[in-house]
């Protein structure tokens, strides 16, 4: 058995050329949360305060959406089994906004596959795969429709396990985002293990250039570059949690359907949008739907593109592309 893991987070997404010439030297910050490295950096403003109170909000969402920390309200929520517990408002609301997406994806998208990631450590020194027993009994505990919120009342049944694995690190750079535009920052890239959110822009009229990677090559190789400003760039790809066997890569984008890594003939899917919760949410949502159901998903949403590659190499690119969003590919 082969296994691939980094140490550190693959980034789908590479920050290129992210300094202004008129700006003073940038101000950055690197932490570990969330089971990620995670760096902010600052164009505009150099007050290290700002970047010591934004991880402090990192580390506070940490504590309410891990399922590892002891007493975060995930933890709490995934003891009960079946039955009901109160939680902080911002918990709620992100599990509403998780429902909504496996609504709008069919279930593509499952805030309760915690049972089958359990299943698939890849973190482990020698993975392996499930037996088929421990999938049918994992899969029998997964359905986002055993979930439901009312107010801060969050009530699970079947003994499901929710994972906010595939939406919180965008919730989260969305809230570091306004905290900073509060404090009078205009310029910044917050990036949450490889969920990239540049806000504003890098110079007058002059977007933030970045690069989307190519799957499985040197992280700095990659597919072509775009151009954003005030936009959240992420990636879900086959590349970033592997192992293989027996000549088979297993990934870590699992089909809730079927609770092993889906095959659709997709390695990556890249979202660009306004808002960083929806690109995190859509780039696994549109990886598991597949090319052309993603695509007509994505075509139907404001603000929002993609571009998607295929193992064969195929680039797909929604729209957009080129339009609302600059983009200049690679030389071969």
């Amino acid at each position: 058995m082969k296994r691939f893991l980094p140490a550190l987070a693959v980034l789908g997404v590479v920050p290129l050329l992210f300094s202004a010439c008129s700006a003073p030297e940038p101000l950055s910050k690197t932490e570990y949360f969330m089971d990620t490295v995670c760096t902010i950096t600052l164009y505009d403003v150099r007050d290290e305060t700002l970047l010591d109170e934004a991880f402090a909000l990192c580390k506070r969402y940490e504590v309410l959406f891990s399922r590892t920390v002891e007493g975060s309200d995930i933890s709490r929520i995934n003891r009960l089994g079946d039955g009901t517990a109160e939680v902080d408002p911002e918990t709620a609301g992100l599990l509403k906004t998780a429902l909504e997406y496996s609504e709008r994806t069919g279930g593509k998208f499952d805030v309760t596959v915690g049972r089958l990631t359990d299943l698939w450590n890849f973190k482990s020194d020698s993975p392996s795969l499930p037996s088929p027993g421990e999938l049918d009994a994992a899969l029998k505990q997964t359905g986002y429709q055993n979930l439901s919120v009312e107010g801060n009342s969050v009530t699970v049944k079947n003994g499901v396990q929710v994972d906010l694995g595939g939406i919180a690190k965008g919730y989260i750079a969305d809230r570091c985002a306004e905290f900073l535009q509060e404090h009078g920052v205009g310029q910044a890239i917050i990036n949450l293990g490889g969920n990239v959110l540049a806000l504003g822009s890098k110079g007058e009229n002059t977007p933030w250039t970045v690069g989307i990677q190519r799957p499985f090559a040197d992280r700095n190789e990659i597919i072509g570059s775009a151009q954003v400003s005030d936009c959240a760039v992420v990636t879900s790809g086959i590349y970033e949690r592997f192992f293989e066997k027996d000549g088979v890569v297993y990934h870590h984008i699992l089909e809730p359907e079927t609770g092993f890594p889906v095959s659709n003939g997709l390695e990556s899917v890249t979202i660009f949008s306004r808002s960083s919760v929806t690109a995190d949410a859509l780039s696994t949502s549109a990886f598991l739907l597949g090319k052309e159901k993603a695509v007509e998903l994505i075509e139907g949403m404001p603000d929002t593109e993609a571009i998607l590659i295929g193992a064969d190499g195929e680039v797909t690119r929604t729209s957009g592309i080129g339009k609302t969003i600059p983009f200049e590919e690679a030389a071969p």
